[in-house]
């Protein structure tokens, strides 16, 4: 009779073993603070929506959530180490496509597989980019920085948050299509890329309108377009890239990520508490305001985004032989 019993106890034990520990955490997830490792910088796009996001979902699961910046090698380190925590939830990655999509296809020594090292939570927002230019850069349109780097092949150079970010992406996007030849100059972040054309040391550049909105009160740069397929309503004025070079569009996105083997019920309830801040009117609001388009969605929708636009860059990267 134990015999019997014990044969057919084993087989569920060897398949949910493993079951119950994952379920009691995840009922009593989170029991300390969250840390939200964003690769990028401070005040970077990535970075807004981070802190926005991240105090509903306090709100919600009633811990701490505490951003912590790691940039460095264009996010490369931060993925390295968010690969590397603990799959318990206590370690909640934000990041933009460029380290999911774009970097990886430019290292074969990335440190991290984006599509094995992480599961999805929920794609956050869409953030549309501003093609920059300081005040006194010559070219006031998008043609006239099409004709003038037209006169002068690889004479003007443009900024960008490092090599393969969304802004240098974004830039050889538009460089092909047009036509020209310009000059990359990466920082580190872009943070760093624009605060080099607010000074005047990069005339051009690419960079979400979170970082650009700020910058129109007191002119200290100059919007010639977006990157948009088609205006934004905050700035229905402003032209889009396309309005000059037919087909361009080109919208960066970024989403919650955690370490592989992350309980599914954890993962279920992150997706909850993002979409739910997401869904917040106050939250949606400051987010338009600064220029974003808010997703949210499941955690299935967002594997499927991230395996076609890691084909599509890795395609893109290819043709542009954008290397490091």
């Amino acid at each position: 009779m134990i015999r019997t019993l014990l044969a057919w106890l084993l087989p569920l034990v060897l398949a949910g073993g493993l079951a119950a520990p994952a379920t009691s955490l995840a009922q009593t997830y989170p029991d300390r603070p969250v840390r939200l490792l964003v690769p990028l910088a401070a005040a970077s796009a990535v970075d807004v929506v981070a802190r926005l996001v991240s105090e509903k979902m306090s709100d919600s699961l009633g811990q701490r959530f505490y951003v912590e910046n790691q940039p460095g090698a264009a996010g490369l380190l931060g993925m390295r180490a968010g690969a590397r925590a603990a799959p318990d939830g206590h370690t909640v990655v934000v990041a933009n496509d460029s380290v999911i999509t774009m970097l990886p296809n430019m290292k074969a020594d990335a440190g991290y597989d984006p599509l094995k090292d992480f599961l999805p939570v929920t794609q956050l927002v869409g953030i549309p980019l501003g093609l920059i230019a300081h005040p006194t850069f010559p070219a006031a349109t998008v043609s006239e920085l099409i004709a003038l780097a037209r006169q002068k092949p690889g004479g003007i150079n443009y900024a960008s948050g490092g090599t393969g970010s969304p802004q240098h992406v974004a830039m050889e996007l538009f460089v092909r299509a047009a036509g020209v030849e310009m000059t990359h100059v990466p920082y580190r972040g872009a943070t760093a890329a624009v605060n080099e054309i607010v000074a005047g040391h990069v005339p051009v550049g690419f960079t979400g309108m979170s970082s650009v909105v700020p910058l129109l009160s007191d002119k200290r740069v100059r919007l010639l377009a977006t990157s948009t397929p088609s205006r934004t309503s905050q700035l229905p004025d402003v032209p889009t890239v396309a309005e000059t070079v037919p087909g361009f569009s080109f919208v960066p996105w970024c989403a919650l990520l955690v370490p592989a083997h992350t309980p599914p019920e954890i993962v279920a309830r992150l997706n909850a508490a993002a979409v739910s801040a997401l869904k917040d009117p106050a939250v949606r609001a400051r987010l338009a305001e600064l220029g974003f388009e808010v997703v949210g969605g499941t955690p299935e929708q967002l594997a499927v985004v991230m395996r076609a636009e890691f084909a599509r860059m890795g395609e893109l990267i290819r043709a542009a032989n954008i290397r490091e």
